[in-house]
């Protein structure tokens, strides 16, 4: 039994272009179910975009050795940055923490900042943590 909006979208799929080749962009042609007996994709007009796990898109494998060397260097220029701000920023300052006061290199006293900082993010991280285990081991 043929309804109207079945008659239209008959006529939709009749009236519509499909291109004969197919990139990226373009969507495999989906037929209808009454033309040619099925309503998949055309398996030769769908290109496999998936890719490998841990390859890149040239084929080339990720290794931890690989992440391990890109983090060292990556660690190593910021370590050349650092030594550079510090050689650069050696005028004593006054720093005063509670009741005590010392002097010390301005550059320094930012890397003790920072280290301080670090370290308060990596405890309330550390906390978090926690908190998450224990409401796993609950469930």
């Amino acid at each position: 039994m043929s309804t109207a909006s079945g008659d239209r979208n008959d006529r939709i799929h009749e009236t519509t272009p499909v291109p004969d080749t197919f990139d990226d962009r373009t969507p495999a042609p989906i037929t209808n179910p009454d033309s040619d007996d099925h309503s998949a994709p055309d398996p030769e007009a769908v290109r496999d975009t998936r890719r490998p796990v841990g390859k890149s898109p040239e084929g080339i494998a990720h290794t931890k050795a690989a992440a391990t060397w890109t983090g060292l260097v990556v660690g190593a220029i910021v370590l050349v940055i650092l030594l550079i701000f510090i050689l650069q920023n050696l005028g004593s300052v006054p720093v005063n923490i509670f009741v005590w006061t010392f002097e010390l290199p301005l550059g320094v006293s930012m890397l003790l900042a920072a280290i301080a900082g670090a370290l308060v993010m990596a405890l309330a991280g550390g906390v978090r943590i926690l908190q998450i285990r224990r409401a796993a081991k609950r469930k």
